[in-house]
């Protein structure tokens, strides 16, 4: 679904993507993990088109994404941090994205019933707590039944039961055969979601497979003892 091929992306002098190529699977749930400044948000910011490369290609469901905008209405974004007008109830914001969303099926209920969002759409977004604004932001990228679903540290300011609901949300659209790339540093949460596990270390992989395989290379149980064995080799 998503095919990256010897991608590499510089600031100034500094190299943040190092020549990276790898394969992101349809129906299931890959975790881009590392240190920070490792290159995790670039890669991301890549797939969504929002970085211009300086050499390598991504292509998402078959479209290289070069001088390409139309493959973004596949995609359902969560940021690690909520950004839409500040003075627009949550109801407005929904609205102004359905207009820019046109022909695509939209469910907004059940997240917003299980959430408990429905007064909460009526108050302007600037008003509302930093874990309602992460609901609010995960409602918009789910509600139009997107083929491709990014979250970068979706659950930050979640309570317990919201991210435990936000996992169970996640783990049906991956029954639906959706393509998930989650980033996280909950280690707990990559070992209950994912599939595969890709290793970033500056700008380069270090290790791309299944979490089973991992913990199995490490003799570890736990993903954060074995993520921090990779750490360490290097």
């Amino acid at each position: 679904m998503v095919e990256i091929n010897k991608l590499s992306k510089k600031y100034n002098k500094n190299e943040i993507l190092k020549n990276i190529s790898l394969s992101i699977n349809k129906g299931e749930v890959t975790a881009v993990v590392g240190p920070n400044g490792s290159g995790k948000t670039t890669l991301i910011k890549s797939i969504l088109g929002l970085v211009k490369l300086n050499s390598g290609s991504v292509e998402v469901d078959g479209i290289n994404i070069k001088n390409n905008f139309t493959y973004k209405n596949n995609i359902g974004y969560v940021p690690q941090v909520a950004r839409y007008p500040e003075n627009l109830t949550g109801n407005e914001i929904l609205s102004l994205v359905k207009e820019l969303r046109t022909n695509y099926e939209f469910s907004s209920q059940k997240i917003i019933e299980s959430f408990k969002l429905s007064e909460e759409l009526n108050k302007p977004f600037k008003n509302l707590s930093g874990g309602t604004k992460q609901k609010v932001s995960i409602l918009i990228a789910l509600a139009f039944n997107p083929k491709i679903i990014i979250l970068d540290e979706p659950t930050a300011g979640l309570d317990p039961v919201s991210s435990s609901y936000f996992k169970d949300l996640i783990l049906e659209e991956k029954e639906k055969k959706k393509t998930i790339i989650l980033t996280s540093h909950i280690m707990s949460e990559i070992q209950e979601l994912a599939d595969e596990i890709i290793f970033l270390l500056d700008g380069e992989i270090k290790f791309k497979g299944t979490i089973t395989s991992l913990l199995e290379e490490s003799k570890e149980s736990k993903l954060e003892r074995a993520i921090a064995q990779l750490m360490l080799r290097e």
